[in-house]
């Protein structure tokens, strides 16, 4: 294969990933999101019966922080990030003032999925790195996101780092297999077509019932023949 063969191939493998990193946050973002919140609430209640103190600054926070999540249910990210200049100050702004709250850490994954949205994938890696959750769906999402934003940036090695990170935290047949796929793709930009079949295997093995299992055989078989080359 000649050099000029191997740098197409690679732009349109990395490009693939970027597009598929879109697609799904497009499709998952507000399940994500709204997935923080449920957690965010329920944590949020625990701390208040813990620390009364809290309560009224959590409050707060909460408040300024609904209509930020209207704004980005509307996929209006700049004003959600950064407010409207009237009753809403931005996810932002809360950080800032509510950072040791559970909604200022919410506000934290909000911010990261607007930079990202906006085209901004270094300032959506610091709000999404700043995120604290331990939950198996959401907080893997966010990882792998973080991966997304490193491929955006041109560093496909630790973004495959970040995708790989992200299936192992996840461990379901929807973040999972997402992640894995856009690792073998990755690792095939960067001719490392082993890892790649690897990749695409575990989905075969681990997540069969997953809609990424269904078509990763032309995968497996693409990169195994690259290998031999």
């Amino acid at each position: 294969m000649t050099t000029k063969r191997k740098g197409a191939n690679k732009e349109l493998e990395v490009g693939e990933i970027v597009s598929r990193s879109e697609q799904f946050i497009e499709k998952y973002q507000k399940k994500i999101i709204y997935g923080i919140a449920v957690v965010a609430l329920l944590a949020g209640a625990i701390l208040g019966i813990k620390h009364g103190y809290l309560v009224p600054l959590e409050k707060k926070a909460a408040a300024a922080l609904f209509k930020g999540e209207l704004y980005f249910g509307r996929d209006s990210f700049a004003l959600a990030l950064y407010g409207n200049g009237a009753d809403y100050p931005g996810f932002e702004s809360i950080i800032s003032d509510y950072g040791i709250t559970r909604s200022g850490n919410l506000a934290k994954a909000y911010a990261g999925v607007c930079y990202f949205r906006l085209g901004e994938p270094e300032k959506a890696i610091g709000q999404l790195k700043s995120y604290s959750g331990k939950d198996n769906m959401v907080s893997p999402a966010l990882t792998g996101l973080i991966g997304d934003c490193y491929v955006n940036m041109g560093n496909v090695k630790e973004g495959i780092s970040y995708f790989e990170k992200a299936a192992s935290l996840a461990g379901n047949e929807i973040v999972s297999p997402t992640y894995l796929k856009k690792a073998g793709i990755a690792y095939e930009s960067l001719g490392q077509y082993n890892d790649a079949v690897k990749a695409y295997t575990a989905i075969k093995e681990k997540y069969f019932n997953s809609d990424e299992a269904s078509e990763i055989d032309k995968y497996i078989t693409r990169a195994s023949e690259s290998a031999k080359k």
